[in-house]
């Protein structure tokens, strides 16, 4: 059997183990060792498995070229994240500030956490990287007012109690947000495809732009790799409600922060995504890493929040999307850094220690609010 073929292998296993047999150990959950084998495996399995869909996505990127190929990875690692933020949403106490604590650790581990390490090995390795200012500047338009309504805007509705939207807003804005996301697609693969693309360094720079190693394996036909991502995913999909179950019940158990919750999912969502960003940037290909992390950013928001807003109006259940002041300020400033970062013509070392800063900022207060 082909290397590449394990992952799912893998995975479709765990499906059909869960599916026959294993929906029982979560009946019961008082073992911790139970509990904690579980999360492992399930954790584990699935992680493989979105590296491998990664992987699938990477070579389909080879083959439809950019930025076609950021586009398909971003759009696929969404896909999981929304499926884990649903199926959580439906299970458990915490499921209300779920999709809220997911989103925002997600954008705060992307804006902060990645891109700070991304410029921060780019910079030593090439000191200053191009990347393509219109592009950026694409990303960050929409990425600012699509942040600010669904996260900051709700904690100051008077609509409803909490900070939530009534469902005349959530309807109005889940409508709004994905009519504003289809713009940018079409902008993004169609209108200004250009603006996604790496610049040539300036003759007289000395910068060189290194090939980048996709580390996909074989390259094979189109609809293969297609059907493979696809197949890969659904498994993962389908696993999610088992890990959700598994994750809600040990924060609960050992009274860790309900937000915690979020930042696991946003680390299994965005570590196969992570390493082909960084891989890129140490490539001196920056643009390919800001298309994979701002992408990731506004496709978080610009997908998740329309799904979580409509499964909340389906299923009549309280979606509490506003943050508290404290992330609100964080939020707000990683978005004001943000546009200074890529409000020039090249990044070097000391933006992404600024970015950072504020990931670990966002670190202390998970535990330490």
């Amino acid at each position: 059997m082909p290397r590449e073929l394990l992952p799912f292998v893998a995975v479709i296993g765990s499906l059909a183990v869960f599916q026959f047999h294993g929906d029982a150990w979560l009946k019961d959950l008082s073992d911790p060792l139970l509990a904690g084998g579980l999360f492992v495996w399930l954790f584990g399995v699935m992680l493989w498995a979105a590296f491998s869909v990664v992987r699938h996505a990477d070579a389909l990127a080879e083959l439809v070229g950019e930025p076609y190929g950021t586009l398909i990875l971003t759009l696929a690692v969404t896909g999981i994240e929304a499926s884990l933020i649903a199926s959580i949403m439906l299970t458990g106490a915490s499921a209300p500030t779920m999709a809220r604590d997911t989103m925002f650790a997600v954008l705060m581990i992307v804006l902060a956490g990645l891109v700070g390490l991304a410029l921060i090995l780019g910079g030593l390795r090439h000191r200053e990287q191009d990347y393509n200012l219109q592009g950026a500047r694409a990303f960050l338009t929409v990425l600012l007012p699509l942040g600010v309504c669904a996260l900051i805007l709700p904690r100051f509705t008077v609509s409803t109690e909490g900070a939530s939207f009534s469902p005349g807003q959530a309807l109005f804005f889940a409508t709004l947000t994905v009519l504003l996301y289809g713009v940018f697609l079409a902008i993004q693969t169609v209108r200004h495809r250009g603006f996604f693309q790496q610049p040539p360094p300036p003759e007289d720079s000395g910068l060189v732009v290194e090939d980048v190693a996709h580390g996909h394996g074989p390259v094979r036909p189109l609809p293969y790799h297609a059907v493979m991502l696809l197949a890969t995913l659904v498994p993962i999909v389908l696993l999610s409600k088992r890990l959700a179950g598994v994750l809600d019940y040990g924060i609960v158990q050992v009274g860790a922060p309900i937000s915690l919750g979020g930042v696991i999912i946003a680390l299994l969502v965005l570590a196969p995504e992570s390493m082909a960003a960084i891989k890129a940037a140490l490539a001196n290909r920056l643009q390919r890493s800001v298309n994979l992390l701002l992408g990731c950013a506004v496709a978080t928001i610009g997908l998740t929040i329309p799904a979580v807003l409509v499964i909340g109006l389906i299923f009549d259940q309280e979606v509490i999307l506003g943050l508290d002041d404290s992330r609100i300020v964080l939020l707000s400033l990683t978005l004001v850094v943000c546009t200074l970062t890529f409000g020039g013509v090249r990044t070097s070392l000391l933006q992404g220690a600024v970015h950072f800063v504020l990931f670990l900022v966002f670190l202390m207060l998970v535990f330490s609010p």
